[in-house]
């Protein structure tokens, strides 16, 4: 069991996942449904630092390279592209509902990409990426324990 919370924590930290797949993992792994959402939620919290000290500080040095620099355009279009509407017109609630969204491309990685992209304050950043994650993480795990329920 503690190889599968360990598991469903990484799949959380992992930018091909974040807790949308941590916590269906854990779940279906017979993990306490109430340590996965927790771990989960913890884990995918733990991306917004991460993100701001390399956005901040290693981004601008990785710059230089050629293909880092046509990747990161890549991904700041992508992100724009994705949330820029919501978070320029909505600000901290469309950066929220973005981040909320449990479907492919939306989360606390793009979320902290379009945060700063669009210059929004960090505390404001932060605040906002953890309360679409906490969303997130409570609509994929009422919707992983209702399908367990009616299938299993």
């Amino acid at each position: 069991m503690a190889l599968d919370v360990l598991i469903a924590f990484l799949w959380s930290l992992s930018p091909f996942g974040e807790a949308k797949v941590g916590i269906p993992y854990g779940l279906y792994n017979g993990v306490n449904s109430y340590l996965v959402f927790i771990v989960c939620f913890v884990a995918n919290l733990l991306v917004f630092p991460f993100m701001v000290f390399f956005l901040e500080k290693l981004n601008r040095g990785l710059l230089r390279w050629r293909f880092y620099k046509k990747s990161a355009v890549f991904v700041a279009k992508r992100a724009k592209t994705g949330s820029g509407d919501k978070i320029q017109k909505y600000g901290f609630w469309g950066l929220v509902f973005f981040v909320m969204l449990p479907i492919p491309g939306t989360g606390v990685y793009a979320g902290s990409i379009a945060a700063y992209l669009f210059g929004m304050q960090k505390n404001k950043a932060f605040w906002a990426n953890a309360l679409g994650i906490f969303l997130s993480c409570a609509i994929v795990w009422s919707a992983t324990m209702l399908s367990m329920n009616s299938f299993g």
